[in-house]
């Protein structure tokens, strides 16, 4: 995978994450069917960690639960260190 298509995968899942989040806090707003966290937490970890801990502060949800934070922290670094290694490895 090169640096480019890496950096548009995490620029996609970053965009989806963020709107399932958002989405997730408008229906807990309005009382309607929620997204999984398991969902939410895998979009984070697959590629997703960006927008999704930007939607979580932007939005004021999910910040009260740990493990959002954890998830969201440790797939930004995951993700930050991958795209490092891809740079250099050139």
């Amino acid at each position: 995978m090169t640096v480019e298509q890496y950096g548009a995968y995490l620029a996609f899942f970053s965009i989806l994450t963020f709107a399932f989040y958002t989405v997730d806090k408008i229906r807990a707003i309005n009382g309607g069917w929620r997204i999984r966290e398991i969902l939410l937490l895998s979009l984070s970890i697959f590629g997703g960690a960006f927008g999704g801990y930007l939607s979580m502060w932007t939005m004021r949800h999910k910040i009260r639960k740990p493990v959002f934070h954890f998830v969201n922290i440790f797939g930004i670094v995951w993700q930050t260190t991958l795209l490092i290694a891809l740079l250099a490895l050139g």
